[in-house]
């Protein structure tokens, strides 16, 4: 019998209306958002249901909101499901995976995830970074040029290795912006400009890091029940050590998600559940490995789905 990872999404997969339907059909759904709002002190429930986009889309509120309507999907599903073999999450879904996990309460990783995208928001002025997405090259073409021009126009690093032919890097907007252009020379389908407040998962990350290192030293991180398979190294952590190495690392390095689902493949894993706002590490699945099982889950119809096709 093959084996089950539950996936929770990161950044750029909120939505407005996200987790309503949860809120409106799960007690212990409602209750999440209810805790959510009180642990924050103001209504968090309502920015994700009503909005408005723009500051739902704020690293500060985008990060928690996220994390609040994953967990919400999460404790409606948790009754109903097997307990899986493997947890990972992208980028900030990280923090919902180590819920799931049980190395994280979900007091102290909302907490966490607000302080965190506040520090992100602070670490480099608003237009000295930016970032984008290469679609169609391959990542060692994609390493090359990056390593070319941080030597000639300043830092711009891979920060995203999501599946084959897509990737996203990262840095100092001109380097940024002329990489972009000699991946196009090179044989990229698109270069895509992306609406972020910063330059994620790259070196230019290093002044949030080093504060995300002393939130993290205090945090209260216990050993994980199901192995967490961490962006930084692609592979599975259990001990509280390791993981809090990994999520210090995490915030200025890239993120090894295509590595991520090929170690979960190589441990036998067959069936991938997206827990959370949108579908888009499905569709990455998909893409990393033709013909596997993966589904979505956002509200009590996909939810029974899912279920349907896990038995």
């Amino acid at each position: 019998m093959g084996k089950t990872a539950f996936l929770f999404p990161g950044q750029g997969s909120q939505a407005v209306g996200m987790g309503r339907l949860a809120f409106n059909e799960s007690t212990r759904a409602r209750e999440c958002f209810q805790q959510a709002d009180e642990i924050l002190g103001f209504p968090l429930s309502r920015l994700c249901f009503e909005g408005p986009e723009d500051e739902l889309r704020l690293t500060a509120n985008a990060q928690p909101a996220i994390l609040t309507a994953s967990i919400a999907l999460y404790r409606m599903m948790e009754d109903q499901i097997v307990e899986p073999d493997f947890v990972a999450g992208h980028s900030l879904g990280e923090y919902s995976a180590l819920v799931a996990a049980g190395a994280l309460s979900f007091e102290e990783a909302l907490k966490t995830v607000r302080q965190r995208g506040m520090l992100m928001e602070e670490a480099v002025p608003a237009g000295r970074g930016a970032m984008s997405a290469v679609l169609g090259l391959d990542r060692g073409m994609v390493d090359q040029i990056c390593h070319e021009i941080s030597n000639e126009h300043g830092v711009v690093q891979p920060a995203n290795y999501n599946c084959p032919g897509q990737l996203v890097i990262s840095g100092e907007k001109k380097a940024v912006d002329t990489a972009g252009e000699r991946m196009k020379e090179a044989g990229a389908r698109r270069v895509i400009p992306l609406s972020v407040s910063g330059p994620f998962h790259s070196s230019l990350m290093k002044p949030a890091a080093d504060r995300m290192k002393e939130v993290l030293e205090q945090l209260a991180i216990q050993d994980a029940k199901i192995p967490v398979i961490v962006n930084v190294s692609a592979r599975q952590q259990t001990k509280s050590g390791s993981i809090r190495h990994a999520l210090i690392q995490q915030v200025a390095s890239p993120v090894l998600w295509e590595d991520s689902i090929r170690r979960m493949l190589d441990e036998g894993v067959d069936t991938f559940v997206e827990i959370g706002p949108g579908n888009v590490l499905t569709g990455l699945v998909r893409k990393i490995q033709r013909g596997v099982r993966a589904v979505s889950v956002q509200d009590g119809e996909s939810m029974r789905k899912a279920l349907e096709k896990m038995v």
